[in-house]
């Protein structure tokens, strides 16, 4: 019994182990890792979530792309979703939408007039001179924009504090449509897309196409996107 305590307590003493010093060395090192990795893998997250939210504004306009050359395959004239036709805007100048249907002389001069305010305000949102661009979510805007998807729908809701964002039940059918029913959701926690359409206007040598724009709230100066036939 004493021999085997023996070789048992001279077992234990062979065993090599790492001392309270070593183990304090690879603990502070593994710390160090850490807190430099953290702000990297942070920066990659952000950054994931912004080539997905690019890459589906850009999925959005081919959508759009196609949606405007059937129409114009169809009615003669192209159109973009949310539109009934191609002279009636979604959105505008502090929301209210706006027709160009006068294509006398007069009339496309004054459509000219409403699709540059239109386009104006757009510009000015999407601008980064001063401090007068989009770049928060809750930030007040210019022009007035609509949801993609509808601001309520459950799959994509428009974030609290979002303010300015309309809906416009057609266009959400329409591009739920060409979207095969699927709701395309920012990554982003503050992330809700957004789209106007510029109307067009006038007849004959006289006309001009409709223009869409499409961003994501997130950052609207960053991320955004823009189709013209």
């Amino acid at each position: 019994m004493k021999q085997t305590l023996k070789t048992l307590i001279r077992n234990v003493k062979s065993i090599k182990g790492n001392s309270l010093a070593e183990f304090a060395t690879t603990t502070a090192l593994m710390a160090t890792l850490a807190a430099t990795a953290a702000p990297k893998l942070s920066e990659m997250s952000e950054g994931t979530k912004a080539e997905k939210s690019r890459n589906e504004i850009d999925k959005l306009i081919k959508q759009a792309g196609s949606y405007y050359q059937d129409a114009a395959d169809d009615e003669g004239r192209g159109r973009f979703p949310g539109q009934s036709r191609f002279n009636v805007s979604v959105g505008g100048t502090g929301g209210t939408g706006y027709t160009n249907a006068n294509a006398s002389n007069s009339g496309t001069e004054a459509a000219h007039t409403a699709s540059d305010n239109h386009s104006t305000s757009i510009l000015t949102d999407l601008s980064i001179v001063g401090d007068t661009g989009w770049e928060d979510y809750n930030e007040t805007h210019v022009n007035g924009w609509v949801s993609v998807f509808g601001t309520t729908n459950a799959d994509a809701m428009k974030p609290t504090g979002a303010v300015g964002i309309t809906d416009n039940a057609a266009g959400a059918s329409d591009w739920k449509n060409l979207m095969g029913d699927e709701t395309l959701k920012s990554r982003f926690q503050d992330g809700h897309y957004v789209y106007t359409v510029v109307a067009g206007g006038g007849s004959g040598k006289s006309v001009y196409p409709p223009v869409l724009y499409i961003g994501d709230i997130e950052n609207m100066t960053d991320f955004n996107s823009v189709l013209e036939p």
